[in-house]
């Protein structure tokens, strides 16, 4: 995936910053913004794996700082929960002007609740997902429940957030007490998926039943069991994001799939954080990874395996298009394969005493009625299929610049 950093102007004169995800194509089918927790940033573990799953099913996501935190401009003393809204709007802005409007928003605690309250306004956005998110905005109060006195009696007060110091003032607990998320909600006729986890220590589940029920359909609920309410576990943001894509591709208008706008066949992308790869291959997505244990998320096959996986379907349907046009009876091919580099047994120079070659063990499983000689013919057919071939002859690799791209 490619991630480019952008920013942009909010109504207060104030720039903010963000990230633009976009897939492996540069081309995304539609785009989504993503509104991070409260006091939170764009930068946050979960933002930033539930952005690139939403990036890896096609989306282009718009992750930013609210005023006053992270990389934006502004004091977050000043802000409000309507001036949160208002940032989303500013976003949604940005989009329209640079790129497309948003389809999607994606909320996460607070940021849910600000995204349900931008979503009804953007004619654009034809769904709104949440994220362990309070059915008032007022909820979040409960957060500084030690400093309420304070703030009220002198009209601000510092409060520990996230093991963070944040000044808040009487205008953001008035600017909540005001909002009315069920008036909302029953006026925006907009998809409306709620994910929660019933072990949610900071938003109680009681939220999510709160929001759903107030919500006209199409509306759904998807319990995130296990999970806490930041989504620390990196397994636990990577199936939230899967989920929101898989559903909002439902409310979306997604064209119909073309090949690469290029002449070449394949292109991959992978940013600066992990291994995680986006694949376009033709108008086909596809994720490589690399395994935990060096360093990778496991989100897709690693290189090998997805060069064995090649071998493996090209032997299968030369099988079968061999076994159709003789008119045999083989109902199915199964190809087992493993990959490894072993010593070489018989080399033109064998001086060389690490000399390795790629191995690659190649089981074929058939079914069907078929003959001793049909068999004996079929492995045979098996070693003549393309990419064997191409494993076989000598292979070059020419390796050129396309573009630097200077950030």
């Amino acid at each position: 995936m490619r991630t480019k950093k952008v920013s942009f102007i909010n109504r207060n004169g104030y720039t903010l910053s963000a990230r633009l995800e976009l897939p492996a194509d540069r081309h995304p089918h539609n785009f989504a913004i993503f509104a991070h927790v409260f006091t939170g940033s764009k930068s946050l573990s979960a933002t930033r794996h539930i952005s690139r799953s939403l990036t890896l099913h096609g989306f282009g996501v718009l992750r930013f700082d609210f005023t006053g935190l992270g990389e934006s401009e502004g004091d977050f003393a000043d802000t409000t929960f309507t001036s949160n809204v208002d940032d989303l709007l500013a976003a949604a802005e940005f989009l329209d002007e640079h790129y497309k409007a948003p389809a999607l928003i994606v909320g996460h605690s607070l940021g849910g609740a600000a995204s349900i309250f931008a979503g009804a306004k953007l004619d654009t956005v034809k769904a709104v997902a949440t994220i362990g998110t309070p059915s008032e905005p007022e909820h979040v109060s409960h957060l500084l429940e030690s400093s309420k006195e304070e703030i009220e009696q002198k009209g601000e007060a510092q409060v520990s957030v996230g093991g963070r110091k944040f000044t808040i003032k009487k205008q953001f607990l008035d600017d909540l007490e005001s909002k009315n998320m069920f008036s909302v909600l029953q006026k925006m006729r907009k998809a409306l998926l709620v994910l929660h986890s019933p072990q949610d220590s900071v938003v109680s589940i009681e939220n999510a039943s709160r929001l759903f029920n107030a919500a006209f359909h199409p509306k759904s609920f998807v319990t995130l069991d296990g999970a806490d309410h930041m989504l620390t576990n990196k397994k636990d943001a990577v199936y939230a994001g899967n989920l929101i894509a898989s559903w909002a591709d439902r409310y979306v208008q997604i064209p119909e799939l073309k090949n690469l706008d290029t002449e070449h066949q394949v292109v991959v992308r992978l940013g600066a954080n992990g291994y995680t790869t986006g694949i376009k291959a033709g108008k086909h997505g596809l994720i490589a990874d690399e395994p935990l244990s060096v360093g990778g998320d496991d989100f897709g096959p690693s290189p090998y395996e997805l060069l064995s996986a090649s071998l493996g379907a090209c032997t299968a349907m030369t099988l079968q298009m061999y076994a159709r046009r003789k008119g045999w009876d083989l109902r199915e091919v199964e190809v087992h394969l493993s990959h490894g580099k072993k010593y070489m047994d018989d080399c033109s120079d064998c001086e060389k005493p690490n000399s390795k070659i790629d191995h690659f063990l190649r089981l074929i499983e058939f079914e069907g009625d078929l003959t001793r000689d049909q068999i004996t013919r079929l492995l045979e057919i098996a070693d003549r299929c393309p990419v064997h071939k191409t494993l076989h002859n000598p292979t070059r690799v020419e390796t050129q610049i396309l573009d630097v791209i200077t950030p």
